[in-house]
């Protein structure tokens, strides 16, 4: 499922000097004032890097919260220990800073999370790139032949496919895989997310050396290649529970097995237990995905007490994950931290607001306004206007709403920017901005500065105190995890009819599995406790085919 990915060029931001004396009045104006910050997301790889050497002195030691306010000590830079401490600062400021801006803390990591964490770090290290073993296990992978039993490292080389949410969801899924399986996450980059992400293990690299290594074509495999995991099986190629008498004819273990776990689902056996058992003998598995499939690991017999011990609460796994794994690289975070300071952190709240359209549900602009609307009345999202023409203001004192809209058009921004703007100050003294910080029209995933915006609203949108998202959207599915916010949910427009109830409040965080495991027949190592099953492994608010954990 694509995901939304809300970035482009910068809103035409018009000052008429007949507006000028009003505008000094205004705290927050919805989006009009149009300060050079804003350059920073235009189109073009350079001019991302300009405002990122223009930005760079701020960052260097920069130790003021998200308001910009002076702060003392390091207490929670490490999220409660989930990060490793003694990587370089100047390497990926974002590691240590995001815990500056976001709004909540709802789940501190397992002591079983951290140490399977420290435990995971210290095998990297040994297995990565550059390391004897890893030489070791690339020429038994170009040989062909299976691997001695007693090679050290095992591993899991994740591959892109889909936009920038189905690659986050599904790279989280794959690391939390190499930690159930005791095997070293590799990612296969290419161009369009060379300069996205940090690396994220101390003292090593998770990057796959693409010039080397032994399987060609890595990037044009697609879902069903000769190697996938279910057609090895129908050649009889790996074995599954053989008869140990008979081991001496079974077939050699293959030096690598692709897994197609994406939308397709072609090797949907890999969620039986004793499929588990068979793939634990390979070597090399390189993963094929664009889902979160976590949720279909809890049935696993073999994993399931493992992931109660990593995560108590059931909803926390994608939250700790995504704030443990992926970091924004320092042209990224350069974007996201000069648009929030100009933008969102003179507001005492922040809303974020995405807004993803699916060409197989579409409705006519105002039709989907309206639901916003609807969705917002229902659930108070966004700020009402009172009958005086004014935004209702809050029960305390004066008060100030930013919010920020991530969408592929500029259509909800126009709207919802004219509906406040005309209602700027409420007698009660509520102020009310709207921004959208770009609008391309359409989803570039091939293109590296496209997803480093796109990766930047993102985080933009997870440091809002509320979140309302669209259904079935991977964008708003990692914004709301990395955020730590249950957000209120559009409900998706099926066969071009706007549904009766505009919106949901989710009840747990987790994404959506929007592809799960069915009719499938699982054999020994497959059965586990029914019903500690159905209260955790539920169907998913916006989307009856899915599922995602919940608590």
């Amino acid at each position: 499922m694509d995901m939304e990915m809300s970035s482009g060029a910068v809103p035409k931001l018009e000052h008429p000097p007949a507006r000028e004396a009003r505008r000094c009045r205004v705290l927050l104006v919805a989006g009009l004032v149009a300060l050079p910050l804003l350059a920073f997301f235009v189109v073009g790889q350079e001019s991302a890097t300009t405002v990122w050497e223009m930005a760079s002195a701020k960052f260097t030691g920069a130790m003021n919260d998200a308001a910009g306010n002076a702060t003392s000590g390091r207490a929670d830079e490490l999220l409660g220990g989930l990060l490793a401490p003694g990587m370089r600062r100047r390497s990926c400021w974002s590691r240590y800073e995001t815990w500056r801006y976001y709004k909540h803390f709802p789940y501190a990591p397992s002591p079983h999370l951290l140490r399977k964490l420290r435990a995971y770090e210290a095998r990297h290290r040994r297995c990565a790139p550059g390391t004897p073993l890893y030489a070791r296990s690339v020429e038994q992978l170009r040989s062909g032949r299976s691997a001695d039993e007693a090679m050290e490292c095992n591993y899991i080389v994740w591959l892109p496919f889909d936009g920038l949410g189905n690659r986050m969801l599904s790279m989280v899924s794959g690391f939390l895989y190499a930690l159930l399986t005791d095997r070293v996450f590799l990612v296969a980059l290419p161009p369009d997310s060379a300069d996205l992400f940090c690396e994220p293990f101390p003292g090593t690299t998770w990057l796959l050396p693409l010039e080397d290594f032994p399987v060609a074509n890595l990037f044009g495999l697609g879902h069903n290649p000769e190697q996938s995991y279910t057609r090895l099986l129908s050649r009889k190629k790996i074995v599954v529970d053989s008869d140990p008498v008979n081991n001496a004819t079974a077939p050699p273990v293959p030096a690598y097995v692709y897994l197609s776990l994406g939308y397709q689902l072609t090797d949907r056996i890999f969620f039986c237990g004793e499929h588990q058992l068979a793939l634990g003998k390979v070597k090399w598995l390189l993963l094929y995905s664009d889902l979160y499939f976590v949720p279909s690991l809890y049935p696993i017999a073999g994993f399931r007490d493992e992931l109660r011990r990593l995560f108590p609460a059931r909803e926390s796994a994608s939250h700790l994950l995504l704030r443990y794994l992926l970091h924004p690289t320092n042209p990224v975070w350069g974007l996201v931290t000069r648009y929030y300071h100009a933008y969102l952190a003179p507001a005492t709240r922040r809303i974020g607001v995405q807004v993803r359209m699916f060409g197989f549900a579409s409705v006519p602009v105002d039709d989907m306004y309206n639901q916003i609307l609807a969705c917002s009345r229902q659930e108070r999202v966004l700020p009402e206007i009172d009958d005086d023409g004014g935004a209702a203001a809050g029960t305390g004192s004066k008060t100030s709403t930013a919010i920020l809209i991530a969408s592929l058009y500029p259509d909800y921004y126009e709207r919802l920017r004219a509906r406040y703007y005309e209602h700027a100050a409420a007698k009660g003294g509520a102020w009310v901005g709207v921004f959208q910080p770009t609008h391309e029209e359409r989803q570039a995933t091939e293109n590296l500065a496209h997803n480093q915006r796109a990766l930047a609203e993102i985080y933009l949108l997870s440091f809002s105190e509320e979140l309302l998202t669209s259904g079935l959207s991977t964008f708003g599915y990692v914004s709301s995890s990395l955020a730590g916010v249950r957000p209120v949910i559009l409900l998706t427009a099926f066969d071009h009819n706007v549904p009766a109830t505009p919106c949901r409040q989710a009840v747990s965080m987790e994404p959506c599995n929007l592809t799960p495991p069915r009719d499938v027949e699982c054999r020994r190592g497959g059965a586990v406790d029914g019903d500690d099953v159905a209260r955790h492994v539920r169907v998913c608010e916006d989307f009856h085919n899915g599922v995602k954990l919940f608590d």
